[in-house]
């Protein structure tokens, strides 16, 4: 399991900075997550489905992290929790690095607990909880 969501969150991030920098795969993105998922925020739980609209929102939101200066982000550690043999909770450390113009780079660490589901020899996610990316953002004056 433990290397399946290695796997599954090497390929997140190189897809996401493949995003950033402007060559999004959404299809690919998406495919890191199951067919139907759920995600919790300081601001309430939602429950979304993995469809074309959901391709829209991920190429919205790495276009969304673009314009706010997000130049890469990286994982420094994936830690693994496992629930059962088909299931734990990911909790990826995350380094974000935004371009602030002529001010110097800002880097902001954060974490994300991912449910995931081992399907065979993969892993998708079917859930996440994360913090407040809005004030983490307006704290660090990147909006």
């Amino acid at each position: 399991m433990i290397a399946a969501v290695q796997r599954l969150f090497a390929a997140y991030e190189r897809l996401t900075n493949a995003g950033l920098a402007g060559d999004p795969d959404a299809e690919a993105l998406a495919a890191c997550y199951a067919e139907e998922f759920i995600g919790a925020a300081p601001t309430g739980v939602r429950t979304g489905t993995n469809d074309t609209e959901y391709l829209e929102v991920l190429a919205q939101g790495l276009a969304q992290y673009r314009a706010i200066g997000t130049k890469r982000m990286t994982v420094k550690t994936v830690a693994v929790t496992t629930i059962d043999e088909l299931h734990c909770i990911a909790t990826v450390s995350w380094s974000a690095v935004y371009d602030r113009g002529e001010s110097p780079d800002v880097t902001i660490d954060f974490d994300v607990n991912y449910l995931v589901q081992l399907r065979g020899e993969n892993a998708v996610v079917f859930g996440w909880i994360t913090g407040d990316e809005q004030a983490a953002l307006q704290a660090h004056g990147i909006i």
